[in-house]
């Protein structure tokens, strides 16, 4: 159950919606669970959660361009831009506030799904093991 709830907790704080799983990373490291199964099922968490962020602006963009909230034209140019620089703004999809966005507008760029899930999973476990490694480390 606790690893059920670690997973949802980082699956629901990676979408738009605000919470956050780190505190209960934190606790359950500290309770004595499995350090690499935290680990993993946060991370796996997490990562989903992006990946569906990253569906919304797939599927979104058309909604936002027929109502009118981007035009076109901005997509177009902010592809480009994406496509060179993503990888490096994708890395910093583990911050809060700006993190999640930043794996929205990669959907509504459309930017290479392969290349998003390397990314995403890499920082949002980057960070997961550095907080567990600041929480063994200081007991």
């Amino acid at each position: 159950m606790v690893y059920l709830l670690l997973f949802f907790t980082a699956f629901v704080s990676a979408t738009l919606f605000p919470l956050g799983s780190e505190a209960l990373l934190i606790f359950d490291i500290k309770q004595g669970y499995n350090l690499y199964l935290l680990l993993f099922v946060s991370t796996l968490g997490n990562s989903l959660g992006s990946l569906v962020n990253y569906f919304l602006g797939l599927k979104g963009e058309e909604y936002l361009v027929r109502k009118k909230y981007i035009k076109e034209k901005y997509i177009k140019v902010s592809k480009k831009f994406f496509d060179k620089y993503g990888a490096y703004t994708l890395l910093l999809s583990w911050l809060p506030i700006i993190g999640d966005p930043i794996t929205f507008i990669a959907g509504v760029l459309k930017y290479d799904i392969r290349k998003f899930i390397l990314l995403v999973v890499l920082a949002k476990f980057s960070r997961y093991l550095f907080l567990a490694l600041l929480v063994l480390y200081n007991n």
